[in-house]
């Protein structure tokens, strides 16, 4: 608000442009307050039409008093601008304090990712896609392998939203699934961003060891520079990741993962642990029904499916399974059960207070034991030991070195148990010898054990076992061997 203030020419020789600041004071606004004329001005001397008028001419008193009346009046009026000023600077000067504050003790609220997994459990794997990309936008990417994670793609497709795809090329992989990712990338219009293991990494493991190292000393270290690293660095770029993992796939490590869970392993862009996710949007799907839904949509897929090839890895650790084996049976074959995960999803594996692997996730100790018939004779250490120093034997023995925890051991209990009553009474002693935990080692060295089960077969007249070298374990094979060895 402008005030104007209008004298006769006598007077403005007095009130001159040299005894005030140059430029024209104003009243500032703050909100809808205004500055109010608190000046005392006669009607005659304030004139809000901005004419001149003309007065009467006054004496050197009259002047110097209204000189000073409105050298008071000004003073007053600056007096009360620098108050409204102050108060305006502390105003926006605590706002901005305030501000400041309450963005840092803004809580970000977590995500309870187990009573959100409880909510998806009977949702469709097309819906927990759209609930992770929904999310995490540009932050979330699907881990594609060659395999049936093709189906992760066609569903992120039918979702309309935008989506990520990553995959691990470890430089070992068939020729199959590089062709593959080359089509997979022309059907959907999109780039697969893949992650290379280090070359020095590669190389020193190449030239120390071999190319084929991992087949005497196990895959671990492989997979870890290969595999792990090179996926680590991945998600470390992410907040979270999606994976085509499935109860059915591997009974002894996946029975019991969620639809989405914090990943145990691994760390995303935020570091620290906690900092990734982990959705599995297949994990309550069977496999049967992953397939029917690639046939049904008309998806590219994995030429070596065609060839037996169920579970699909790199091409020396990957193997065609028969019919009626598991699916992760063609993974790491000459190892046990329990190793059959490269670290991408160690996670799914615990040590019981044992130190060996159970089957589950959910931090039980104890496994039950298997092979139970009353005509499986359980052998200790003690008693194999005898039986591998007995050189003429009465009867033969077929013995199943196991480990309780094992799924593919559990697989084959209910005929390994047949064939123990069938041969009740036919010169042949059916037994176990659990050879896990600290037992391992001996049954390594003495016992030619490779990976659980192991089937020995004790002849009549040899000191020496017979290893049973198929994976056939049904009664008619196992049959079948023993009367040609017996």
């Amino acid at each position: 608000m402008a005030l104007a203030i209008n004298v006769s020419s006598s007077s403005s020789s007095v009130i001159s442009s040299s005894s005030f600041p140059s430029s024209e004071l104003k009243a500032p606004l703050i909100g809808s307050l205004r500055l109010l004329d608190r000046t005392n001005v006669s009607a005659a001397s304030l004139r809000l039409s901005g004419k001149r008028s003309s007065v009467k001419a006054l004496n050197v008193q009259s002047i110097t008093k209204d000189h000073m009346m409105a050298s008071g009046k000004f003073l007053v009026l600056i007096l009360v601008c620098f108050v409204l000023l102050k108060s305006l600077f502390m105003f926006y000067a605590n706002d901005l304090v305030l501000g400041y504050k309450t963005e840092k003790l803004d809580v970000v609220e977590v995500e309870d990712f187990e009573e959100l997994a409880k909510r998806l459990e009977n949702a469709s794997p097309l819906e927990i896609m759209d609930k992770a990309l929904e999310t995490y936008g540009n932050d979330i990417a699907i881990a594609f392998s060659g395999a049936e994670d093709v189906a992760l793609i066609e569903y992120a497709h039918l979702t309309g939203r935008p989506y990520r795809v990553f995959s691990l090329d470890t430089g070992r992989l068939n020729p199959e699934t590089y062709r593959l990712f080359d089509t997979v990338e022309k059907h959907y219009g999109i780039r697969i961003e893949y992650m290379f293991p280090d070359a020095v990494e590669v190389q020193a493991l190449v030239r120390n060891k071999g190319l084929f190292s991992f087949y005497e000393d196990g895959h671990q270290e492989c997979c870890r520079i290969r595999k792990v690293r090179p996926l680590r660095r991945a998600l470390k770029g992410l907040r979270a990741w999606i994976t085509g993992q499935r109860k059915d796939q591997s009974p002894g490590t996946r029975s019991e993962i969620p639809v989405v869970q914090v990943d145990p392993v691994f760390e995303g862009l935020d570091g620290g642990a906690g900092s990734l996710v982990k959705w599995n949007p297949v994990a309550n799907v069977e496999g049967n029904d992953v397939w029917n839904f690639l046939r049904t949509m008309d998806v590219p897929v994995n030429t070596l499916h065609a060839a037996g090839y169920v579970s699909i890895g790199c091409e020396p650790c990957t193997r065609a399974v028969l019919p009626g084996q598991h699916e992760r049976e063609g993974r790491w074959w000459w190892e046990d059960a329990k190793a059959k995960e490269c670290g991408l999803h160690k996670g799914n594996i615990k040590e019981n207070t044992n130190g060996n692997a159970t089957a589950n996730v959910n931090g039980k100790s104890t496994v039950a034991d298997i092979f139970n018939s009353e005509n499986v004779v359980n052998l200790s250490r003690q008693g194999i030991e005898n039986l591998m120093k007995l050189e003429n034997r009465k009867e033969a023995w077929i013995v199943v070195l196991y480990a309780p925890w094992c799924p593919f051991c559990q697989a084959m209990e209910a005929s390994f148990d047949e064939l123990a009553d069938k041969l009740v009474g036919n010169g042949v002693k059916v037994a176990k010898f659990r050879a896990d935990g600290d037992q391992k080692d001996f049954a390594k060295s003495e016992l030619q054990l490779g990976s659980f089960p192991t089937i020995l077969v004790f002849p009549k007249n040899s000191s020496r076992p017979i290893k049973y070298p198929s994976e056939k374990r049904d009664v008619d094979s196992l049959t079948s061997f023993l009367n040609l060895v017996r």
